[in-house]
């Protein structure tokens, strides 16, 4: 049984139409690259440390998955970055943003325990259990949660998209990244960012509510007022 051939992609026979195939691949690299370049445009300068993160009264720790229930090793870290920035006195409240879509998988609650464990009180951890990606997790924050000026912990990777996206819902931003071992699941996070880039200037442009906005509530309002 003989096999169909398989037609080879034939590249222009003439030099102007070589030099018009080369300059579509260099504007569909440009326009690829665009939206990386507008979030370090906009974080420029507002990326920080544990060490010298501004003092402000909330940090925004992102959801990164659950192993058996608790904490992924990721999200660990972030979460001990905030309950670091708490024991120094930098931030006064965390709000854990992140998935509980189903009833047996749940980011906020095994993030809030997780805190609770690493010195933070309880009434200092406010939970959003609908920060089903970055963007809703800052539009969230700022229209359900109140939220005007915070600080952001993820992973280096991710932590420019996270501001960059804060920033345009309306939070004065800062962004704290993380530090972790570079292994297949970090490459894997920056080859991701690439693409999450292009969603993040997308909605940035169109400003697409949440997938679950509901009633504003007075979490991080009333936690604030825990601490006097």
């Amino acid at each position: 049984m003989r096999l169909p051939r398989v037609r080879r992609p034939r590249l222009p026979r003439t030099r102007a139409g070589r030099r018009r195939l080369v300059q579509a691949v260099m504007a569909g690299c440009v326009l690829a690259l665009l939206p990386s370049t507008w979030m370090y445009v906009v974080t420029d300068g507002r990326l920080r440390t544990t060490a010298d993160a501004p003092r402000t009264e909330v940090a925004v720790v992102f959801g990164a998955g659950l192993w058996g229930g608790e904490p992924s090793p990721y999200l660990a870290h972030r979460l001990d970055a905030a309950a670091e920035l708490y024991r120094d006195g930098r931030i006064r409240v965390v709000l854990v943003t992140g998935d509980n879509s189903r009833r047996d998988y749940d980011e906020p609650d095994a993030m809030r325990a997780y805190l609770t464990r690493h010195g933070v009180p309880e009434t200092r951890i406010v939970s959003d259990y609908a920060g089903f990606d970055t963007w809703d997790s800052c539009v969230r924050a700022r229209k359900i949660f109140g939220v005007h000026k915070a600080v952001l912990i993820s992973q280096g990777f991710h932590i420019r998209r996270a501001v960059a996206l804060c920033q345009a819902a309306g939070i004065t931003s800062y962004g704290v990244a993380v530090t972790d071992r570079h292994n297949a699941t970090w490459y894997y996070g920056g080859t991701r960012e690439l693409f999450a880039a292009g969603k993040a200037a997308v909605d940035v442009v169109f400003r697409p509510d949440p997938r679950f906005l509901g009633p504003k509530e007075p979490g991080v309002t009333n936690a604030l007022a825990s601490g006097h």
